[in-house]
């Protein structure tokens, strides 16, 4: 991946003339979208809507999603600690090179987690940066499972939606990954599409007045319907299957579950021609204490090239997980003579 990591640097630095200081933000402008480019019009397509289409790549792995309670209700990092952060993202930028140097592959030709942010989380409502949960929340999150929590694994159940190579979910799905985060917009008269790298789904969403899907139906990601409020694009999506978490579990991440009862709104105001300033506000009354927003700089870099998303080809992992390391399957196999 070192070719695109060169790719990626040298784009940051092309756009950095065009995009507006984030790292001169006052804590009353973190979350709130920044005046548009002084001189600069929203361009349309050639039915007359806004112009969203491109490649924005979430490259703010370096900014957690929920802050850390050292931050405490702390928005944006001292200038110190900004630097701090600024200088682990291009660190963690240049490992392929020095990957490919020595001749190895590790996970530096793996994960791309991008630039750093000032704002001390990607969440900017409740004060405290964080995902509340009411007491079902939490009973519901002790029994979560995934390849990240478990030793042992008896069953598919052991496994998450994203183990199953089936889907992120949301709003997990609009949020920077170790790697995979290619996001491209495509447009057409009724609709806009939302195309994302990981695991290769497509979120398609009417613009044109088509009403909500039936109750009953209830798909991966919701059903999104959207509009247009002047040069933002403004998406409602419900129906949640609540199949999967809010936040996809790993070493870091506590599990947070969905329910059907969760809605999201999302906002993608543009603000230059190349950034979008993204917002998304989560409600869940069965599972979560409060709602939550999230709220931060999306950047175009229509250089950046998706890669294959093949997760676990010929699904095979969850199986090989399962038979190396329980020990009911262990006993079965014995009682097989070695099969």
């Amino acid at each position: 991946m070192s070719g695109r990591t060169l790719v990626t640097l040298l784009a940051f630095a092309s756009l950095a003339a065009g995009v507006p200081a984030l790292a001169q933000q006052s804590e009353e402008e973190v979350g709130v979208p920044p005046a548009k480019q002084a001189g600069w019009k929203v361009p349309r397509t050639s039915w007359g809507d806004p112009d969203l289409r491109g490649t924005w790549p979430l490259d703010l792995g370096n900014t957690p999603m929920q802050r850390s309670p050292r931050f405490g209700t702390r928005k944006l990092m001292t200038e110190e600690e900004f630097q701090q952060a600024d200088e682990t993202a291009t660190q963690l930028r240049g490992l392929a090179d020095q990957e490919d140097q020595a001749n190895k592959l590790g996970s530096g030709n793996w994960f791309e987690r991008g630039r750093a942010l000032r704002q001390t989380s990607l969440i900017v409502e409740p004060a405290d940066g964080r995902i509340h949960m009411n007491e079902e929340g939490q009973r519901r999150a002790a029994g979560m499972k995934s390849s990240w929590s478990e030793k042992e694994f008896d069953g598919l159940d052991d496994f998450n939606s994203l183990d199953h190579c089936i889907t992120r979910g949301l709003p997990s799905s609009m949020i920077p990954f170790p790697y995979n985060n290619g996001v491209r917009i495509f447009q057409s008269p009724g609709y806009v599409v939302i195309n994302l790298e990981l695991v290769h789904e497509t979120r398609i969403i009417p613009v044109d007045g088509t009403p909500q899907l039936p109750g009953a139906l209830r798909p991966w990601l919701g059903s999104s319907r959207g509009h247009w409020d002047g040069d933002t694009l403004v998406v409602e999506t419900r129906n949640f299957n609540g199949k999967v978490p809010m936040v996809i579990v790993g070493p870091t991440n506590q599990p947070v579950p969905t329910s059907t009862s969760m809605s999201m709104v999302e906002r993608f105001t543009p603000v230059s021609p190349d950034q979008i300033y993204y917002e998304a506000w989560i409600e869940d009354p069965e599972v979560l204490a409060q709602p939550f927003k999230m709220g931060f700089p999306w950047r175009r870099d229509d250089s950046y090239q998706p890669f294959e998303y093949a997760c676990h080809e010929g699904n095979t992992l969850v199986r090989g997980y399962i038979l190396s390391t329980s020990p009911r399957y262990a006993e079965y196999r014995r009682e097989r003579g070695g099969e």
